[in-house]
């Protein structure tokens, strides 16, 4: 599997800065011409992995939230989304659905919703470095009439 194309960015872990991580993931795999269920699946999961870096990762203060995408020959798209903040201390028990550290509105579907619109998903996180959401969607060619 080749990389044929990648970028990265990264942003201050504020709230007002999750549409733009939305749109610039969302512009980024257009490249693949998805269907707009697609596009809506992706951004999702963007909005929810940015979200749990905002929320849960750097708790008291603000960090930097670390996207990075790629694009495979495979017509696969990879984001990566990553925190230097407080990480996970139990993987397994934070991807059970209802799961939440924070109570209130929060209602712990983060991850149920990045698995639900993603086609894989992976978490690794080291407690007091970080965590690493990394999400692929394969994206079907499309093909025009008698494609």
């Amino acid at each position: 599997m080749n990389i044929v194309n990648r970028f990265s960015l990264n942003f201050s872990a504020r709230s007002a800065n999750e549409n733009f991580a939305r749109a610039a993931v969302a512009a980024f795999a257009a490249q693949l011409d998805p269907t707009l269920e697609e596009i809506n699946d992706i951004k999702t999961a963007v909005s929810e992995a940015v979200t749990n870096c905002i929320v849960h990762a750097y708790a008291e203060k603000t960090g930097k939230v670390y996207i990075t995408c790629t694009i495979n020959d495979k017509n696969e798209l990879r984001v990566s989304v990553r925190d230097t903040g407080c990480g996970i201390e139990n993987v397994d028990r934070a991807l059970e659905p209802l799961f939440t550290t924070v109570g209130g509105e929060r209602a712990g579907l983060g991850f149920a919703v990045m698995q639900s619109f993603m086609d894989d998903l992976r978490v690794r996180s080291v407690s007091g470095r970080g965590t690493t959401v990394t999400m692929v969607k394969k994206i079907r060619p499309r093909y025009g009439i008698g494609g």
